[in-house]
């Protein structure tokens, strides 16, 4: 498998809410880094972590329109599109609190793995949410 191919197939789990195929794409070691830089570390904790943020933005989706994949030999891709979703409190979403956002994520791929996804995003359209919610 390519490191594209690996990256398409995360964001598809992801897209899929498919935490069990997430964690079968992620190293051990995986590392999952945020738009504010905070690091959370193990397929474990991402397991924990994804499950957490698919209750908060039940329908996340990622609109990939472009990728880019490192011309150096390194398994890194590069995808850009838009990330979007809603807000639930709860359990309970209001009828206001869709958002979008554009996206870059850097993925790291190691034995046709996810070992490291980086999100660069500004993620104020949901962080309003939370703060109105």
């Amino acid at each position: 498998m390519t490191a594209q191919n690996a990256a398409e197939q995360f964001v598809n789990a992801i897209n899929a809410h498919d935490i069990e195929r997430l964690a079968s794409l992620m190293t051990s070691d995986h590392r999952f880094i945020d738009s504010l830089g905070v690091v959370v570390e193990g397929r474990d904790a991402m397991r924990e972590g994804w499950k957490f943020y698919f209750s908060m933005v039940p329908d996340y989706n990622l609109d990939i329109n472009r990728s880019f994949v490192a011309e150096d030999g390194r398994a890194e891709v590069m995808l850009v599109g838009v990330a979007s979703g809603s807000y639930c409190s709860n359990g309970i979403k209001r009828s206001d609190s869709s958002w979008s956002a554009p996206v870059a994520l850097r993925a790291v791929v190691r034995d046709d793995h996810i070992a490291e996804w980086q999100v660069y995003a500004d993620n104020e359209p949901i962080r309003e949410q939370m703060r109105t919610a």
